[in-house]
């Protein structure tokens, strides 16, 4: 089974790339994901390394001049897919969308130029300026108040679009009267019960129309928009990053911008405990304009041990979590809490398993000694693989494959991680 595996994983990379960057599957995404992309990368690592250095490379082709990189690089117009360039309006050279998506790049370029010789010390110091730009526009537009954490001004800049976690501010998103009549795209390539509902569309919709009336000014868009959400997801993802870049830092020699990126991490760690949640005892969203907390114990919560954040009490309760979610289903981690009431094991982000998120969540469990907890997941992963194939993310209690067939990101971290056997074999 590993054999063959592998060859249907390095196949799917192949077949989904369109010279030089990836779709995440055909149809359903014709264009270039943000993390999407750089995750794939990790995957292509492991039999073709120029490959994958040139996957994160045409990605940041797409940067903005302020920094920024798109969740969505427009490439090429293609009807499969609503909304389009058309919708958006933005981007320079690059049609893209008008917002980013969770920063693990500089995470996987400090693991491709660690494990990449010559060669990956290269291309990771001609990425660097690029990486640092890009952080530097979180940490401003992103945190525009200097608080610490890292918002989001979209549920799809989290990368998790339906989750329970935008609950409350969704419901404040007053729709558009002007949407007009729309047609999707997504529920003709995949069951309408497995993704998003027409309401939160409607508002997802009213949140893109709002950013691209705004020239997509950043400033006003976090400032004035209707929707601004603390996203643990983000959080500590840009907090594990700002880590690895401060090793890239110190690795080409950059003692100036070294003391900036440890400066974002101070201010991190104290932005933390805003997202601690005492009702629950985890870490949640938070609205930035209301300040109140979501109720939801996503899998995003579990992202603390991958930032190497939180206090010792806050991390022993949301490993007591994670043991009482993992004996809640027969596949972990699921997106949701199985015990919250919005639940759905199918539905996108509210239950099902995501490799990515297993991925990042095992291999920051590993780091901070729990070591059963880790491989539980990761053996997990990879029988969801072995047993239904490279789906975009599985039922956490049938472990049915649900979602995109052929899926580029669950190939790379079938080849990256859940199909290696011990640490020697793992490209990140």
């Amino acid at each position: 089974m590993q054999a063959v595996r592998d060859r249907e994983a390095i196949e799917i990379l192949k077949a989904n790339d369109r010279g030089g960057y990836t779709v995440p599957t055909s149809r359903l995404y014709p264009y270039q994901w943000n993390w999407d992309s750089v995750f794939v990368a990790l995957g292509f690592h492991t039999f073709d390394k120029d490959r994958a250095w040139r996957e994160i490379e045409m990605l940041f082709e797409g940067q903005w001049d302020d920094g920024m990189v798109p969740h969505i690089l427009f490439r090429r117009d293609d009807p499969d897919y609503f909304p389009g360039p058309s919708v958006w309006r933005a981007g320079g050279a690059i049609q893209s969308s008008g917002h980013s998506q969770p920063p693990v790049a500089a995470s996987v370029v400090c693991a491709l130029v660690e494990a990449g010789g010559e060669e990956g010390e290269r291309r990771g110091r001609s990425l660097f300026d690029k990486l640092l730009a890009y952080h530097r526009w979180f940490h401003r537009h992103r945190d525009p108040h200097g608080k610490g954490v890292i918002g989001v001004v979209h549920p799809w800049e989290s990368g998790r679009d339906n989750s329970a976690d935008w609950d409350n501010a969704m419901r404040q998103v007053r729709i558009a009267p002007d949407l007009g009549n729309y047609q999707r795209r997504d529920t003709a390539h995949v069951d309408a019960d497995q993704r998003p509902k027409q309401a939160e569309y409607d508002r997802f919709l009213t949140l893109v129309t709002f950013g691209r009336d705004q020239g997509w000014n950043q400033d006003t868009i976090a400032r004035e928009g209707q929707f601004f959400v603390a996203d643990p997801g983000n959080h500590f993802i840009l907090m594990r990053a700002d880590r690895d870049l401060l090793r890239l830092a110190e690795r080409f020699g950059k003692t100036v911008e070294a003391d900036e990126i440890r400066a974002w991490l101070t201010a991190s760690e104290v932005g933390t405990n805003l997202i601690w949640n005492d009702d629950v005892s985890a870490f949640c969203a938070r609205d930035l304009r209301s300040g109140q907390f979501s109720d939801a114990i996503s899998s995003a919560a579990a992202l603390v041990f991958y930032a190497g954040a939180g206090s010792e009490e806050q991390r022993a309760l949301m490993i007591d979590h994670l043991h009482r979610i993992m004996d809640n289903v027969a596949f972990g981690l699921p997106s949701l809490d199985p015990d919250h009431a919005r639940f759905e094991p199918k539905r996108y982000w509210l239950g099902p398993v995501w490799m990515v998120m297993n991925f990042m969540i095992a291999r920051g469990l590993a780091e901070a000694g729990q070591v059963a907890l880790a491989e539980q997941i990761k053996a997990g992963s990879r029988q969801l693989i072995e047993e239904q194939g490279f789906y975009e993310y599985f039922d956490p209690v049938t472990g049915e494959g649900c979602g995109g067939g052929d899926f580029s990101w669950t190939a790379a971290m079938w080849l990256a991680w859940a199909g290696r056997h011990g640490e020697a074999a793992e490209a990140a």
